[in-house]
C-alpha cells in the first residue's frame, strides 16, 4: 500500500522546505547572523530524518513498480528475477511507511529543552526522604550515562541522609524528551533500615519535570516581584548567618515563591531562583494550554499531574511497575543505578502509539 495523496502532498511540502533551509544555512548573510543561522539549522535538523525517509521511500516505490512490471513480462527468466525482488522491496517499503508515520507525529516543541527537576519527599517521614534521595541519585546516574550535566540549585537534607526536597537543572541533548513522563507520585515498598520487625512500609516522593524556560518564553515584570534577602541557614561555612546572601522571590500575580541559598553570592542565588521561577511560570502556561485540549490528550501516557501515582518500586520483589502503561520489569537495582531506558522507552513508545492512533483516525497514512 502506498502513502495517500494528502500525506504525499505534505511530504513534498516538507521536502521543499528542506531545500529552502539548506540554501539559507549556506547563505553567507544568514551565517553572519548567528541567531538566524541557529534557528534555520535547528529547523533543518528537525525535518531531515523525515525527508531522508521519504526520499528513500520514493526510490524503493519506483523500484517496486519496475519489479512488478517485469514480473508481468512474457520472459520467464525476467519474471523469476522480478518475483525474487518483490518480497524484500515490499517489506522495506512497509517499514519505511511506518517510520514516516511516526516521524509525521507533531513534535513536542519542548523536547530539546533542558529541564528543572524537582523531587520532594511525600508521605512516610524519614523513609520518604531517603526514597527522595534514592530517586535523585537514580536520575543523576541516568544523566551521567547520557552525558548530561546536573547542577543542584537547592536541597534540603535530613539527618538520616535523606532529602526533604531537591531542585536541580539537567542540561544536555533531548533531556525533556526523555524525562517528561517522569512527573508524578513515585511509591516505594520496602523494609526501612530502622524497622526491627522486618515490616514493609509504603512511602512516596513527588517528581516534577519542568521544561526550562528562556526569558523570551516568559515575560516577568520587575513590578510583579517581591525580592527578600536573608541569612543562609544550614551547612555553608563562615558566610552562614553573617551575610544576607539568601534570596526569596515572590511572584505577586500568582503567589509563587522561590527561595535559594546554596550560593554565597546573593547575585548567583537570585539568578538561580529566577531560573526556577521562570520554569514554574512556563509550566503553568503549558498546563492552561493542555487543559484546553484535555480531551485529545487524555488517552496519552499520563497527564503529568503531580498527584498521579505513576510508578511503584518494590524492593522485596526487585520490581518496578509503571501503572500508566501496565509495564513491569524485575530490574529494580539496575534502574536505581541509572538504567532507566527500558522504562522510559516504554513510556515514549506508548505515547507515540497513542498519538499515531489519533493522527491515523484523522488522516490515514496508508491506503
Amino acid at each position: 500500500m502506498s502513502l495517500t495523496p494528502p500525506v504525499i502532498d505534505k511530504l513534498e511540502s516538507v521536502a521543499a522546505r528542506y531545500e529552502d533551509l539548506t540554501r539559507l544555512v549556506s547563505d553567507p548573510a544568514v551565517q553572519a547572523d548567528q541567531a538566524a543561522y541557529r534557528a534555520h539549522a535547528r529547523a533543518l535538523a528537525e525535518i531531515e530524518p523525515l525527508v531522508e525517509a521519504y526520499r528513500k521511500y520514493v526510490q524503493l516505490d519506483r523500484e517496486l513498480t519496475e519489479a512488478r512490471e517485469l514480473a508481468a513480462s512474457p520472459d520467464p527468466e525476467l519474471q523469476a528475477l522480478a518475483r525474487e525482488e518483490l518480497p524484500p522491496l515490499e517489506s522495506a517499503i512497509a517499514s519505511l511507511r511506518e517510520e514516516i508515520r511516526v516521524l509525521l507525529i507533531p513534535k513536542d516543541p519542548n523536547d530539546d529543552r533542558n529541564v528543572v527537576l524537582e523531587i520532594r519527599a511525600g508521605t512516610g517521614g524519614d523513609e520518604a526522604a531517603l526514597f527522595a534521595a534514592d530517586l535523585f541519585r537514580m536520575y543523576s546516574r541516568y544523566a551521567e550515562r547520557r552525558g548530561w550535566k546536573v547542577d543542584v540549585l537547592s536541597s534540603n537534607e535530613t539527618g538520616v541522609g535523606g532529602l526533604k526536597e531537591v531542585v536541580a537543572t539537567l542540561e544536555g541533548k533531548g533531556v525533556y524528551s526523555r524525562l517528561k513522563h517522569e512527573s508524578g507520585v513515585h511509591r516505594v515498598q520496602r523494609v526501612p533500615v530502622t524497622e526491627a520487625s522486618g515490616r514493609i512500609h509504603t512511602s512516596t516522593a513527588t517528581v516534577v519535570v519542568l521544561p526550562e524556560a528562556e526569558e523570551v518564553d516568559v515575560q516577568i515584570e520587575a513590578k510583579d516581584l517581591r525580592v527578600d534577602t536573608f541569612c543562609s541557614s544550614g551547612p555553608g561555612g563562615q558566610s552562614v548567618n553573617t551575610t544576607y546572601s539568601a534570596v526569596r522571590i515572590t511572584h505577586l500575580p500568582t503567589g509563587l515563591v522561590v527561595s535559594q541559598q546554596d550560593e554565597k553570592s546573593q547575585i548567583k542565588n537570585r539568578a538561580k531562583a529566577m531560573k526556577v521561577l521562570r520554569a514554574r511560570l512556563y509550566e503553568m502556561e503549558l498546563r492552561k494550554q493542555q487543559d484546553a485540549i484535555a480531551k485529545e490528550r487524555r488517552g496519552q501516557v499520563g497527564t503529568g499531574d503531580r498527584s498521579e501515582k505513576i510508578r511503584t518500586y518494590n524492593f522485596k520483589e526487585n520490581r518496578i511497575t509503571d501503572h500508566r502503561i501496565n509495564f513491569t520489569m524485575h530490574q529494580l537495582q539496575g534502574a536505581l543505578e541509572g538504567n532507566l531506558d527500558p522504562l522510559i522507552d516504554q513510556a515514549v513508545s506508548r505515547a507515540q502509539a497513542d498519538q499515531l492512533r489519533a493522527a491515523t483516525e484523522r488522516e490515514p497514512v496508508g491506503g
